[in-house]
């Protein structure tokens, strides 16, 4: 068996070869709007419709969804990759929301007009393992837009699915 310490720099080298498409995580709790850029999220069934969102415990988004409040995952389309780097720490707080058009789905969540896809979700449960908390959500709503050109993180950056290529 190899120590856990061993195996974490591999995994990181290893997981710069995954490429996964980049969102943003909206919420809304006591009035006030929240966002993170994320790429571990995935669906988890379509009976229930169901998604699944991995934040780490010391984001600012953790303690919103800890609550159990709902939450919508945006995919964004490869020219909003700007959006993507404001929600990932540069900017906080409502200052996320200040480019992009947004609206309100109907349980009072931002999401993103022009997202390639909104998908609104009410809590349903959360599991705690590590670093990290992987919040579970009934999907309740989607919102459709533009084509379906997603912008991709891989290896440290942010690409085009046309750069990767079309089977």
């Amino acid at each position: 068996m190899v120590p856990e310490q061993l195996i974490g720099p591999e995994l990181r080298l290893a997981l710069r070869r995954l490429a996964k498409a980049v969102v943003i995580v909206t919420s809304k709790h006591d009035g006030v709007r929240h966002a993170m850029a994320a790429t571990a999220v995935s669906e988890l069934s379509i009976d229930p419709p169901s998604m699944l969102v991995c934040v780490n415990k010391s984001a600012s988004m953790h303690p919103v969804l800890t609550t159990g409040a709902p939450f919508c995952i945006n995919i964004l389309h490869v020219s909003q990759e700007a959006m993507a780097r404001s929600c990932s720490g540069v900017l906080k707080g409502e200052a996320r929301f200040e480019t992009g058009r947004w609206a309100q789905a109907r349980s009072g969540i931002p999401y993103l007009l022009d997202a390639q896809a909104a998908i609104v979700c009410d809590h349903a449960t959360a599991l705690e393992f590590g670093t990290h908390s992987i919040f579970i959500g009934r999907v309740v709503e989607v919102h459709l837009a533009g084509e379906i050109d997603p912008l991709i993180y891989m290896d440290g950056g942010y690409c085009a699915a046309q750069a990767l290529g079309k089977s």
